[in-house]
């Protein structure tokens, strides 16, 4: 290959963060049924996560932890029973806790708490990322297929 000139660019453009969406307790507890369906591969797929959640630490970039969460008397839910889903994630259930253990997470790490799909509506996530500098998101979560989808599709710009 040869040398075009252009100057190489880094892997990782801006001021990054690492957005970690929905790894929660539920997601490692054997059950026969669920009230969201898992993708294939999830255990792989967290595998994945854990070593970005790792490489972040070691780089220092800030990493925030998304945790989806509805009140028990299902005030709030919203469109997310509308389709395949059950009832999930309710703030009563010790499954909806996050997996601290399985992404590393540490006291100090930075948590926001959603009751929708999309990490941004209804919550301090703007800001916080403002706080922080961020101006390149990297996302990545048990539910790529959900809500890491929401999260971020509406935020791309081509």
């Amino acid at each position: 290959m040869t040398d075009t000139g252009t100057p190489k660019r880094k892997l990782i453009e801006g001021r990054p963060a690492l957005i970690v969406i929905d790894i929660q307790q539920s997601a490692f507890v054997e059950k026969e049924v669920r009230s969201i369906p898992h993708m294939p591969d999830y255990a792989e797929r967290v595998a994945r996560a854990r070593f970005a959640i790792d490489r972040a630490r070691e780089t220092g970039i800030p990493i925030v932890f998304i945790q989806e969460i509805h009140r028990a008397d299902l005030v709030d839910f919203g469109r997310e029973l509308d389709g395949s889903e059950d009832i999930h994630c309710l703030d009563n259930n010790p499954e909806t806790a996050l997996a601290k253990e399985v992404t590393g997470f540490r006291e100090g790490d930075y948590l926001i708490q959603k009751r929708r799909y999309s990490a941004f509506y209804g919550t301090d996530l703007e800001i916080l990322l403002r706080g922080l500098g961020a101006d390149t998101l990297l996302l990545t979560g048990g539910l790529t297929d959900v809500c890491v989808h929401y999260t971020i599709v509406p935020h791309l710009r081509f």
